[in-house]
């Protein structure tokens, strides 16, 4: 059954852009590799943590909304945990309320930024 989900991943600081950039990428195609469909992505860079993680205070927030089949997600969690660069993940099935929250978020971003050009 194809469901929609919104996985958060946050990676070790100590990463340069590219090795940020190749983190994602990687998620990026295991998503799409296994037929998975991204909605929407929304890298929102470098964040405070609110407790530190593996001596960590901050750390490369990167969020994927996507359709794929449910079974999918044990294997994406699977990747993020034998990802040595990713310190911290969440995952979780969209309902109706929250894919309509995400839309309509996504429009009013879109609508502001076309008023600000």
């Amino acid at each position: 059954m194809i469901n929609q989900y919104e996985t958060v991943f946050i990676a070790t600081p100590v990463l340069s852009e590219a090795q940020m950039k190749e983190a994602v990428e990687k998620f990026r195609k295991v998503i799409t590799e296994n037929k998975g469909e991204i909605i929407h992505e929304e890298d929102w860079g470098l964040k405070k943590l609110a407790y530190p993680i593996q001596k960590k205070s901050t750390g490369f927030y990167h969020l994927f909304e996507f359709k794929s089949d449910s079974q999918f997600i044990n294997k994406l969690e699977t990747e993020y945990r034998r990802d040595e660069r990713i310190i911290r993940f969440l995952s979780f099935k969209m309902d109706k309320h929250s894919i309509a929250y995400s839309e309509k978020k996504r429009k009013m971003k879109s609508e502001s930024k076309e008023k600000e050009a």
